[in-house]
């Protein structure tokens, strides 16, 4: 089978070898007369750094990976999430929520037996019922905010049963309403996760989404989007993830062994893809 795959890190950190696992593994779903994207994640401004970003590329091609240009990097296409924003507002689907993480952990307190999602307790909502006034008025004074996806609008504007399939687990029924409210944007980062991926991977004509099964519950959230706004739907796989000897996954928050220090040590390419059991 051939497939239109994509390995999208974000250049936070040197690659490690969690992530060659994962660029190998879309590498080579995409079959021999598939095409595979290289997408820079960036839209963290203030963690993402150039030193990183050069890095993705090296250590890539050292592996013998190659890509179709141009790459896309997400943060030279702000207006472009901006665009899909509008297209929700429009739609009655975002709101304005000014709770600082504080004012949601004391409400949620409040409420007790809170009900909880993939990230944690749902958003309770508090801002939903804001008046139109009242959300201008806050946003003119300079508060921060987040835009939030009214899920109960969402959903119930979709009105149908709403499906994918993984690779690895089969047909699946989404159920984004796991989420709650969430944010798709703040006022200092103009996209997340959530809203430039669903765009990206429709945008590219990504016909297989290769990622980590830590992200698999986030595909019921992806599905409710494209369905929403009308985007293609792909096919999914999440692959396990790679363990180091005391059992915990690669992380770069865990100052993982990179990519970069192996090729430094003198290792080959080889070496590398042998550590990998993903391919």
């Amino acid at each position: 089978m051939t497939a239109i795959t994509r390995f999208a890190p974000s250049p936070t950190g040197y690659l490690h070898l969690g992530h060659a696992a994962s660029a190998l593994f879309s590498f080579k779903q995409s079959g021999p007369h598939g095409r595979f994207l290289l997408r820079i994640e960036d839209i963290d401004q203030t963690r993402c750094r150039a030193e990183y970003l050069d890095a993705i590329y090296q250590d890539l091609a050292w592996l013998g990976l190659e890509w179709e240009e141009p790459v896309r990097v997400q943060s030279d296409h702000f207006s472009d999430y901006q665009n899909v924003l509008d297209r929700l507002t429009d739609m009655g689907l975002l709101y304005p929520c000014f709770c600082t993480r504080k004012d949601i952990q004391a409400e949620v307190a409040q409420i007790g037996n809170a009900p909880h999602g993939p990230d944690g307790a749902l958003y309770p909502g508090t801002c939903r019922a804001c008046s139109a006034k009242e959300r201008r008025d806050r946003i003119a004074a300079g508060e921060s905010y987040a835009l939030r996806l009214d899920m109960t609008a969402a959903v119930g504007r979709v009105g149908r049963e709403l499906v994918w399939f993984d690779r690895a687990a089969g047909r699946q029924i989404a159920t984004p309403e796991i989420f709650g409210d969430v944010v798709l944007a703040r006022k200092e980062t103009p996209t997340s996760y959530h809203l430039s991926v669903t765009h990206d991977d429709h945008l590219q004509g990504i016909s297989l989404v290769t990622r980590g099964e830590d992200l698999f519950f986030a595909s019921h959230l992806h599905r409710l989007l494209q369905e929403v706004l009308g985007y293609d739907v792909p096919e999914y796989h999440h692959h396990g993830l790679l363990t180091g000897p005391d059992g915990k996954r690669f992380a770069k928050r865990d100052k993982s062994k990179t990519l970069r220090s192996m090729r430094e040590e003198g290792l080959e390419p080889s070496d590398v893809i042998a550590m990998t059991d993903l391919v």
